[in-house]
């Protein structure tokens, strides 16, 4: 779907890394081993999303971290776009709504990273029917054509999680509406 309107395969790489997650920071060399593609492709995209504003910089020691510019007035709509483009909109919609007492979705994994990837990991804290969230997940697979990984904690684990041992941290995806 996006591949088809944005042409360069680093610059969709990029945007996941960065409007995924917008807490992530990176830097050229970092996303040249990450990638595996050479510096200059990367670095002429870099300063195309700089210079429209879509990315901000800053020197840590001797390297120039990215990361998204938030405030950017199409930060939210690439989000979402990029949501829908790896279809965790879709699992939102057909798995977290339908299972009840629901506290919080979070993306972890590779795509909480902002890396694309085969296997969407998710973390579901509430009250959950694993026989109904296992049929669920089954459909959504089919919907999306990736499969689906998820963890499940009732509120009282998750407060005792150790959250310290995600490589990244986990992207609030969904929350219960007080």
């Amino acid at each position: 779907m996006i591949d088809a309107l944005i042409s360069s395969k680093t610059r969709i790489k990029l945007l996941l890394k960065f409007f995924l997650n917008s807490k992530t920071a990176a830097y050229l060399r970092g996303l040249e081993s990450e990638f595996g593609e050479s510096t200059n492709g990367i670095r002429v995209e870099l300063n195309r999303f700089e210079k429209a504003g879509m990315l901000s910089s800053a020197m840590e020691g001797n390297k120039k971290m990215y990361r998204a510019n938030t405030t950017h007035p199409l930060f939210g709509e690439i989000h979402n776009i990029l949501l829908k483009y790896i279809g965790i909109d879709k699992i939102i919609e057909n798995v977290v709504e339908k299972l009840g007492e629901i506290d919080q979705v979070y993306l972890t994994g590779t795509f909480a990273r902002g890396v694309d990837g085969p296997v969407i990991d998710i973390m579901i804290i509430g009250s959950v029917d694993r026989t109904y969230l296992v049929e669920l997940i089954e459909r959504a697979e089919e919907k999306i054509g990736r499969r689906i990984r998820c963890i499940d904690y009732t509120q009282e684990e998750f407060e005792k999680l150790d959250l310290s041992h995600f490589e990244y941290v986990p992207l609030l995806l969904w929350q219960q509406k007080e």
